[in-house]
């Protein structure tokens, strides 16, 4: 999995020392400190590496985790990089036939979190890659941490095995939160356009005899019922299907390249449907409104299409942005989720209908985070390159 959002700050937790001993590979070691950086562990601490301190190796595998590795500490022994601490946890798949507590990375993210709650210092060991701890080493810890693995092949890479402790640790220290959540929808649909909807599929099934045999369309519409009430869809998602049924049904072209309008009956369109919404959703509105809607995504402006070819087709910005996509209940000219920017078309010489419903767009989507670029037609058909070249630049400063 990949694809860090460079938007977000990172969690700043103080966690326990990663103890590598005497660690053989400098991949390893990058790799260790690439899963340490995921899950907010910072304290490295390196025995005796074999190949020496710095290692470009271990560099190139941090992928991004330069900042663990440049404040990594360097021991000669294992004894002097546990001097400070005073709980320690030897990580082994061996049992090493000594009294003391065994216990699952789990448990021992639990007792290390508590400890260092209340200014404890705590450590973790991790042996060599070919045959882990020694005796003498596994002796000096209070705790042995042992892995829930398959006994006959139970060896761990040592990143892998970082990353396992580093995961229940930061899973306990954040009590599970997710980086992120589904984006915001629509409000789900009432149980009028659920069945205003249903009552507009049962006539067009009907319309090509797809409800046949007679003695199974009652048992056909239940199961046609049961799918769509499931999915519990948001009143967008019942337009959405309301269209695909009326495309089918009278045969009509899917979304257009290039539209059937001309650009400047595509403007007018945009402005009677500003009219006529008054700022507002245009799923709350008539059927009238939600057509001109819908026309209006199949028919792009000279300066809309300009600007889509280029969002789709240059390098800096291709798969970041859609077009005409909802945001819960708005729909910006573009919009890119990942980035949280909208970019809106302004027209010279636009209507105060268009301007205060852009405004109104404009006002809910900042106040949900999103960052609202315009961009003038005249300066999109006049000079393209600029505006991609500004939307770069923007871009850049939002990592």
């Amino acid at each position: 999995m990949s694809g860090t959002d460079k938007t977000k700050t990172g969690f700043d937790l103080d966690g326990p020392a990663i103890i590598l001993v005497e660690p053989q590979l400098g991949e390893n070691i990058g790799m260790a400190a690439r899963a340490m950086g995921n899950f907010a562990l910072s304290r490295l601490r390196i025995v005796n590496p074999r190949d020496g301190w710095p290692n470009i190796a271990a560099s190139r595998a941090a992928a991004g985790a330069d900042h663990i590795l440049e404040r990594a500490e360097l021991f000669e022994t294992v004894e002097a990089a546990v001097a400070d601490l005073d709980l320690l946890f030897a990580t082994t798949a061996r049992a090493h036939d000594q009294a003391k507590p065994v216990v699952a990375p789990d448990a021992a993210a639990r007792e290390i979190s508590g400890h260092v709650r209340v200014g404890g210092k705590a450590g973790i060991l991790f042996g060599r890659e070919r045959w882990g701890l020694t005796n003498d080493e596994v002796a000096r810890a209070n705790r042995i941490i042992t892995f829930p693995v398959n006994p006959g092949f139970a060896s761990l890479n040592l990143a892998q095995a970082v990353l396992l402790i580093g995961y229940e640790w930061f899973k306990l220290s954040t009590e599970g939160q997710l980086p992120f959540a589904m984006p915001e929808r629509s409000e789900r649909a009432s149980q009028h356009q659920m069945e205003a909807f249903f009552e507009n599929l049962v006539r067009e099934l009907d319309r090509v005899e797809f409800l046949r045999p007679a003695e199974k369309r009652d048992t056909m519409l239940v199961n046609l019922r049961n799918i769509f009430f499931r999915m519990e869809p948001t009143k967008q998602d019942m337009h959405t299907l309301h269209g695909v049924i009326m495309a089918i049904a009278e045969g009509r072209k899917g979304p257009a390249k290039g539209g059937v309008l001309d650009s400047g009956q595509a403007t007018r369109l945009r402005a009677l449907l500003a009219e006529q919404g008054q700022g507002a959703p245009a799923n709350e509105h008539s059927g009238t409104v939600r057509g001109l809607a819908r026309l209006l995504r199949r028919n792009p402006t000279d300066a809309e299409r300009m600007l889509w070819q280029a969002l789709t087709r240059d390098r800096r910005f291709a798969g970041r942005f859609k077009r005409q996509t909802p945001v819960g209940r708005r729909i910006p000219d573009f919009v890119s989720f990942v980035h949280r920017i909208a970019i809106e078309l302004v027209n010279a010489n636009e209507s105060e209908a268009i301007a205060a419903d852009r405004a109104s767009r404009r006002a809910w989507l900042e106040q949900r985070g999103y960052r609202v670029i315009e961009m003038k037609v005249g300066d999109v058909e006049a000079d393209l390159e600029a505006e991609l070249a500004r939307l770069a630049g923007m871009l850049a400063d939002a990592k």
